[in-house]
């Protein structure tokens, strides 16, 4: 063998050893505490592509995927799941979800303020949590955290205790709060907050609205909950920890965040490095449809309707006066319905009205058949439908579901109805407008061609920063230098404040001048002297 061919497979060793070396996974610790099942729609995604790449997961969940056999790369710490609804009854006297429609905004941001201290709570006393707490050989088992940003701020200490970077993923899109933690700030004036029916064209009453509705917010996390959590992590690390971080300290160390949004679905607004849109990530390539369900779509020459309304909302509980008006109107289509019922017994169904307790949803949407998305406006099914151009007829609830339909009525691609008024009427109006109007249809392609162009896809984008935080341990050039600020230096209050004393004291030292000034001279009185 010459020396320039034994030169030669050198360097092709030194290339596949380096190659090699790229190739090793990270060892990723993932900690997901609220029960929330479509949280993890979004979360499960990004668990097995991670794994599918080679990275070595940790996975703290409430819900299994040893179904699904990703591997010996993948480890899964499974938790009870934590029952809130007994509390919701209790906070908010509805006995279901669909009752949550005349809930004040500011008692659902109470109410989720609870639900957060207490499934953080409900966590940490877990024996799988507290084995992870109390692991000895802690620093360099893993290399990064992922965890969610849904009032479960507390899984944070977990990349305190290991000393690793951490990422955060916002299931729920973006949101104003945010806007403290990753040092930018949330113009009110044009940024709706998530919960409330505003898009970012607010007239002066909802600017209003949102004003109070923020700071009210701003206030409340400040003042309530995060005392809250950082009461949660005293009780359960005070005596392992010299000093226990407070959750502001913790939020510090978030390197990253990987939100559940993009435009069109999200209005514009300020954003830093680390705020990384991947909205639209969990949906996959249309698999094929169970036969039973192929044919019904396929058989529909009208064109078919699908009606969800997703995991939390039950199309079940809906009135019985408002079922027969859905049913009489269905009936009266041309149009094939399939809808998610989870009573699958539902009497009185029509020829052309099929019901399912649970039903592949991405895939149904993706049939050329379907006309119509009949939804309560949810983050995950909006963009599935956005995605494969399925106008929406939607029936909101709670939460972002007011926004988010508000926000497809407002580009024309949607229409809305309130359950609790809809009459047959109404409801076979909406359904005709949608389907026969071409207008409907053409905004939501034209929506789905902004939310599909993108210079990287949502999940690659998520799997490129994940890598990216590793490689750059942490990243802390991608933090703006805001997030250390106190409250009142990152909002200018103390420059107001400086501001106001130095207009306000030269007035105040004038008026005392006057008013001294101003004042009469006391004359000395003359003593009367006696005559003799």
């Amino acid at each position: 063998m010459s020396l320039k061919s034994a030169l030669h497979i050198f360097l092709l060793s030194l290339v596949a050893l380096q190659q090699l070396e790229l190739g090793t996974g990270s060892r990723i610790l993932a900690a997901f505490f609220f029960p929330g099942k479509s949280h993890f729609m979004m979360t499960n995604a990004i668990i097995r592509e991670l794994v599918k790449q080679g990275h070595e997961v940790t996975f703290i969940t409430p819900f299994s995927l040893a179904k699904e056999k990703l591997g010996s790369n993948y480890k899964e710490i499974v938790i009870p799941q934590y029952d809130f609804w007994p509390e919701i009854k209790e906070m908010t006297n509805k006995n279901t979800v669909l009752e949550m429609t005349d809930l004040p905004t500011f008692a659902f941001l109470r109410m989720v303020n609870v639900m957060g201290i207490h499934t953080t709570d409900f966590a940490l006393e877990q024996p799988e949590i507290q084995a992870v707490i109390n692991e000895k050989n802690k620093i360099g088992k893993y290399d990064l955290l992922l965890a969610e940003q849904f009032f479960n701020e507390g899984a944070l200490i977990l990349g305190h205790l290991y000393q690793i970077p951490t990422i955060t993923i916002s299931t729920f899109g973006n949101a104003n709060h945010l806007s403290q933690l990753f040092g930018v700030v949330s113009p009110w004036s044009y940024v709706p907050h998530a919960y409330m029916p505003y898009t970012d064209r607010m007239t002066l009453w909802e600017r209003i609205g949102n004003v109070a509705m923020s700071a009210a917010e701003d206030l409340v996390r400040e003042f309530s909950y995060y005392p809250g959590q950082d009461a949660v992590l005293k009780k359960h690390f005070s005596k392992l920890l010299d000093r226990v971080p407070t959750i502001k300290e913790l939020e510090r160390n978030i390197s990253a965040i990987l939100l559940n949004s993009y435009m069109p679905l999200a209005s514009s607004r300020p954003m830093a490095y680390n705020m990384i849109p991947v909205g639209g990530l969990h949906i996959q390539p249309p698999k094929a449809l169970p036969e039973h369900l192929q044919k019904f779509l396929d058989g529909a020459t009208h064109g078919a309707i699908y009606f969800s309304l997703g995991s939390q909302v039950r199309s079940a509980d809906l009135p019985p006066e408002k079922l027969k008006v859905f049913l009489e109107v269905f009936g009266s289509l041309k149009q094939r319905v399939l809808w998610k019922f989870e009573d699958e017994s539902l009497p009185n169904l029509p020829a052309n009205v099929k019901v399912q307790s649970w039903l592949p949803q991405g895939d149904i949407l993706a049939h050329p058949n379907v006309k119509v998305f009949i939804a309560h406006g949810g983050l995950f099914g909006t963009q599935e439908a956005v995605y494969n151009g399925v106008p929406i007829l939607g029936m909101p609830v709670y939460c972002d579901q007011h926004q988010n339909i508000n926000q497809g009525k407002s580009a024309e691609y949607a229409l809305g109805l309130d359950y609790r008024k809809v009459t047959v009427e109404e409801l076979r109006g909406l359904l005709m407008e949608l389907i026969e109007n071409p207008k409907y249809r053409n905004n939501i392609k034209k929506a789905s061609r902004i939310f599909r162009d993108r210079p990287l896809g949502a999940m690659d984008t998520a799997i490129y920063w994940i890598n990216y935080v590793i490689e750059h341990r942490g990243a802390p050039h991608l933090v703006a230098a805001g997030v250390h600020l106190p409250w009142y230096q990152f909002y200018l209050l103390d420059i107001v404040g400086l501001g106001l004393a130095v207009i306000l004291l030269p007035i105040v030292v004038l008026i005392l001048i006057c008013r001294r000034s101003s004042k009469p001279k006391s004359t000395p009185t003359k003593k009367k002297t006696k005559k003799n």
